[in-house]
């Protein structure tokens, strides 16, 4: 089975050689890596690793977002099976075998990876990193092991190339629009713990609020673009915040979950405003987080 390791990427000429090196010491036998870049320094540091890796191609997309580079990436590909994931992020070992595996099960039609921080749980958003995604985790697990709907990450996921349905340029949250056509196409998705993914969150609250309010508010539009109410929404969300509480062990860290609260909301009150009263378009919200590079 062909498969097409997809990495989007953009102003990341520092992180991008260890992306692709992450995948391509994988030596999976039919393995193609796809590097889609608009600028030039990002691609410049990709076409060095070409003679190493003949399965490796660079391709300049337009600069119209990462929902056209998908778009044109998905064209592009050979494999049946794609795997998608960012420049500024860096996979485990065995990640390609681990998330292609449960294809072998013709029901499945996308793979989620488990996303790991890197940021140091000493300080308040490293540690808002990890209980974060330390949740997402309890979560897919939960509800894999109960049937239930739950979506991809975007730092790393895998689908049938014949199921990936064209992106509107304005979306905010691919990852969550494609697991909701997964589904509404009949297919179900699967979890692999052992496909790890290891990202650098933001370190300001600044950055916080531009990377959360982009993929948040995406599924805030998503529910407009399906017209449906069960795709993820505050209500939801805060219904299960004080679950978060948990996970504290100290004094200081039952304070960083005081302020974790707060400031999730005050995220989505900006979400709203945002993407519902002053109708913000793609390019006003999907700004760079530059302390994530």
């Amino acid at each position: 089975m062909k498969i097409s390791a997809i990495i989007t990427s953009f102003k990341e000429p520092k992180t991008i050689g260890r992306a692709i090196e992450a995948i391509a010491k994988q030596k999976h036998p039919n393995l193609e890596i796809l590097v889609l870049a608009p600028d030039k320094e990002t691609l410049v540091a990709a076409n060095k690793l070409k003679r190493k890796y003949k399965n490796l191609r660079t391709i300049q997309d337009a600069g119209n977002g990462k929902p056209a580079a998908l778009n044109l990436a998905v064209k592009e590909a050979k494999g049946e099976i794609l795997i998608l994931t960012d420049g500024d992020v860096y996979v485990s070992n065995k990640t390609v075998e681990s998330i292609v595996n449960p294809f072998k099960d013709k029901k499945v039609g996308a793979v989620s990876g488990n996303v790991i921080s890197l940021d140091s749980r000493k300080k308040m958003l490293g540690y808002w990193a990890h209980i974060l995604t330390g949740m997402a985790h309890e979560l897919r697990l939960t509800k894999l092991n109960t049937g239930q709907r739950f979506f991809c990450t975007g730092y790393l996921f895998a689908i049938r190339k014949k199921l990936f349905p064209k992106l509107p340029e304005e979306l905010l949250s691919e990852d969550g629009y494609i697991s909701y056509n997964v589904y509404e196409k009949g297919y179900t998705i699967k979890y692999a713990p052992n496909a790890k993914v290891y990202v650098k969150y933001p370190t300001s609250f600044k950055d916080w609020i531009i990377q959360k309010k982009r993929s948040t508010g995406g599924y805030n539009q998503i529910k407009a673009l399906t017209k449906n109410k069960t795709v993820r929404s505050f209500g939801a969300e805060s219904s299960g915040i004080f679950k978060i509480f948990k996970y504290i062990s100290n004094l200081r860290e039952f304070w960083w979950m005081i302020i974790l609260v707060f400031a999730r909301l005050y995220l989505w009150i900006v979400i709203y405003i945002d993407v519902n009263i002053k109708k913000k378009s793609r390019e006003d919200i999907w700004l760079v987080v530059e302390s994530t590079k």
